[in-house]
């Protein structure tokens, strides 16, 4: 008997492009620095150590995702997030680093009691 194919509905295919766009370490540092508004990509650049390239291609990669949009004035551009409502779901990833965090500080703190 043959297995049928599945088929993502669009939902399910935006939130796995969705998870792709947060699954790089520099694509959520910048989402984090556009918490205070938007910046150029210089700024973004110094604010982040990050060669101008690098944080270029990033930013293009969430903007064709729909996470950032651009405001270009004269030969700026500025970038900021397009919907605030992503800082909910990076606020509950800190949250579950933190109690991970913890939890491995109290396994090291009982492993360190045993000597």
């Amino acid at each position: 008997m043959r297995k049928e194919e599945y088929m993502p509905s669009p939902l399910h295919r935006y939130k796995a492009e969705f998870f792709k766009a947060l699954a790089h370490p520099l694509r959520l540092a910048i989402l984090d620095a556009l918490r205070e508004g938007e910046k150029t990509v210089t700024a973004l650049q110094r604010e982040l150590g990050v060669e101008q390239p690098a944080v270029s291609r990033q930013l293009a990669f969430l903007r064709d995702r729909g996470l950032v949009e651009v405001r270009r004035e004269g030969a700026l551009a500025y970038y900021r997030t397009k919907d605030p409502e992503v800082y909910a779901f990076l606020n509950l990833g800190r949250r579950i680093f933190e109690r991970h965090v913890q939890s491995e500080r109290a396994r090291l703190e009982a492993l360190e009691g045993e000597r």
